[in-house]
């Protein structure tokens, strides 16, 4: 095989040529050349400007490099880059990942193991800098141009690099790292973007040696601590999101042990980086990845991210810093309770005898499902969730010793495993693409969501209480209206314009029925839902152009996929 040749560019816009310049230059040698926006007066567009940077790739080069203008090169860029093409000739390399993302916590496993590169997860594939074999890269300049003023180019990166079959790797550490610098793009509202581990002076070597098939990824986003858990079987790659904490209950762990130690209660930044940590402890002995990493400078920075990356969208430079060093300590200890926790055993995700299922065979049901199960409801009930679908979504529940079902009546139900082509999924959707969020019907029409985690709880708590009464409604304290729910996913998802459309489309669900009693309540919180529905429907939905059939499914339980960023 003919030794590899990379072509190299900068991409970026009139506005910033003159860092794009000077990154170009700070690379010996001369490989670099900058490429503009072909249309820099449009409206703004990295797809547009990426696609002319893959389309620049020159005569007899076997990969093409793309790096943005707002980046930090490694000492060793070029050297690792050539290494690694080299030793993973048809994959496509991300050189970034940000700190809060699956990605960027991939590179933490990678980085516990001692691996170069780690497979990428599903979530967007990272495109700040990024290396291509030239045969993909041809490819996806094709595939863009087919889609241009609609999702970004990292989302549709990974839709087709998925859809094509090509190995997808992040580099373990970082070979750049994000300058902030103002984003024409509109990415500004996100907060500080830094490297889940950038270790400037990192030395080329054992490019070949990779970490994949991760099963489960533990990171911190928006001061929330989440879990991106594979679901096993055979079929497409499908990923669940799960709370942190209830994943660990359901895994066997304590109370006690989810708590940080220490006397009163923690902050979010805290309780997150703790619960982060000890699940990344836990589940890498538990997948024979807990290599010691003794001075490891990529294991030592990668874990001093966790907590300033999952505050960083609400955190100003200043706050990240002076919280940086205690969030470490607090990473490091949850490191190594979870290796003890998880040392010398293997508790089961789910016991036997749990209840029995009918109309989870999707997406929502599969959330639903492992909700019940994390929260060990084991009782022999019968739960049907077919009618989540209806006109008026329903579920019924039948404990074992008992021949009259409980109805609950929903009102929206969104979150993981929903379909975009419900009333809160469209606007979700979106807000996504940087459209106009649209407050369908009357503005002022009362809205009852549900989210998914909160219906599963309701369920939970008519198996433990038998409540009197069958029929009851799973809603709210207080509705909202739909121009307040539109106002939401503003805040929750992208600061895009809402624009109200009377009468659009039908009106909004609302259960007719008396509330569940007490000992329920709804536990999260509107923004924290919208966000992890966004996400969901970012990375999740399978591309309707990806060769596989899309599952039907109108209503909220549907099991329709396309994707999308976040």
């Amino acid at each position: 095989m003919a030794r590899p040749r990379l072509s190299a560019v900068v991409m970026t816009h009139p506005r910033r040529r003159a860092a794009a310049e000077e990154l170009a230059l700070s690379v010996d040698g001369g490989l670099f050349r900058v490429v503009m926006d072909p249309d820099p007066t449009g409206t703004p567009s990295v797809l547009r400007t990426a696609l002319a940077a893959w389309s620049s790739i020159e005569e007899g080069a076997t990969h093409q490099l793309v790096v943005q203008d707002d980046m930090v090169l490694s000492e060793t860029f070029l050297d690792r880059v050539r290494s690694a093409v080299e030793e993973l000739p048809d994959a496509a390399l991300a050189l970034f990942a940000l700190w809060d993302s699956r990605n960027g916590a991939a590179v933490r496993m990678g980085a516990m193991a001692g691996a170069r590169w780690v497979g990428a997860v599903n979530e967007y594939f990272p495109c700040v800098a990024i290396v291509l074999p030239r045969r993909v890269a041809e490819g996806f300049v094709a595939y863009g141009r087919q889609r241009l003023g609609g999702w970004p180019d990292d989302i549709l990166m990974h839709r087709y690099l998925t859809a094509r079959g090509v190995p997808r790797y992040v580099a373990v550490p970082n070979l750049a790292e994000h300058e902030d610098r103002g984003s024409i793009s509109g990415n500004a509202f996100r907060g500080p973007r830094r490297s889940v581990c950038f270790v400037p002076g990192d030395l080329p070597g054992q490019e070949g040696r990779t970490l994949t098939g991760l099963s489960v990824v533990p990171f911190f986003k928006h001061s929330v601590a989440q879990c991106a858990v594979r679901v096993a079987g055979p079929g497409p790659e499908r990923w669940l999101h799960l709370d942190t904490e209830q994943y660990l209950r359901g895994a066997g762990l304590p109370g006690t042990l989810l708590r940080p130690p220490g006397a009163g209660a923690p902050g979010p930044d805290v309780r997150g980086t703790w619960l982060t940590a000890l699940a990344m402890g836990f589940e890498a002995v538990r997948a024979g990845l807990d290599v010691p990493p003794g001075a490891s400078a990529a294991y030592a920075e990668s874990v001093a991210t966790i907590g300033t990356g999952g505050i960083s969208n609400n955190s100003t430079e200043e706050h990240l810093a002076h919280r940086r060093a205690p969030l470490a300590k607090v990473a490091h200890r949850a490191l190594e309770a979870g290796r003890e926790a998880a040392d010398g055993r293997r508790p089961p995700r789910r016991r036997p005898g749990g209840p029995v299922r009918h109309g989870a065979a999707n997406p929502l049901g599969e959330h639903l499902a492992r909700r019940l199960a994390d929260l060990s409801e084991r009782s022999a009930a019968v739960i049907d969730l077919t009618a989540l679908g209806s006109p008026e979504p329903r579920v019924t529940v039948r404990p074992p010793d008992e021949q009259v079902p409980y109805t609950l009546h929903v009102g929206e139900v969104y979150g993981p495993g929903c379909s975009r082509r419900s009333p809160i999924g469209r606007m979700v959707w979106d807000a996504l693409r940087s459209r106009p969020v649209v407050a369908e019907g009357d503005p002022d029409a009362e809205v009852w969501p549900v989210y998914v985690t909160d219906l599963a709880d309701a369920i939970a708590v008519v198996l433990r209480t038998r409540p009197r009464g069958r029929d009851f409604a799973v809603v709210p304290e207080k509705p909202c209206t739909a121009a307040e729910l539109a106002q939401a996913v503003h805040d929750a998802v992208r600061p895009v314009p809402v624009r109200p459309v009377a009468g659009a489309r039908p009106g909004w669900r609302r259960p007719v029925a008396a509330p569940l009693p007490a000992g329920w309540a709804p536990a999260t919180g509107r923004a924290r839902g919208l966000h992890a529905f966004a996400q969901w429907l970012a990375y999740e939905e399978v591309p309707e152009d990806s060769g596989r059939p899309s599952p039907a499914g109108e209503g909220p339980a549907g099991s329709s996929r396309t994707s999308s960023g976040s």
